[in-house]
């Protein structure tokens, strides 16, 4: 099954631009309540994800922090642990499982690397869970 169905578009899904301030980040994430948020570049492509732990550490070890000081901080400047996985449109739904086991979402680009939209894992649960349910019930 093709992804576009299970596909949060981007312009529902709250995400960072690299241009932003570690303040900027950790309001946006607290307005959103997420643990986790992609972050773009200047020209819409998927950068990496970074998520509360990312900022706590940059806060433990490399900062001396405040929420004033943060403003001063640009968001490229944390260091992440590790970068969500992202797919390709064409990408079909059945490949996405595996990848989708070690995060929450999953980052969906065009064929230019554009971040255009995320498929949640709670979308894919949901279709294998569907699958193997109609499997046994035949």
């Amino acid at each position: 099954m093709n992804i576009l169905f299970f596909l949060t578009p981007k312009n529902d899904v709250a995400y960072l631009t690299e241009d932003m301030t570690v303040r900027q980040v950790l309001e946006k994430m607290e307005h959103h309540r997420y643990t986790c948020i992609p972050m773009l570049d200047k020209h819409g492509h998927y950068v990496g994800t970074v998520t509360e732990g990312d900022l706590l550490w940059a806060v433990k070890n490399q900062y001396d922090l405040s929420v004033k000081n943060a403003e001063e901080i640009p968001i490229l400047d944390v260091k992440r642990r590790r970068d969500y996985e992202p797919v390709n449109i064409n990408a079909k739904i059945e490949d996405m499982v595996f990848v989708a086991m070690g995060q929450n979402f999953v980052p969906v680009v065009d064929d230019r690397g554009a971040f255009i939209g995320i498929v949640t894992r709670k979308d894919i649960m949901r279709y294998c869970y569907d699958e193997y349910i109609m499997k046994q019930n035949k």
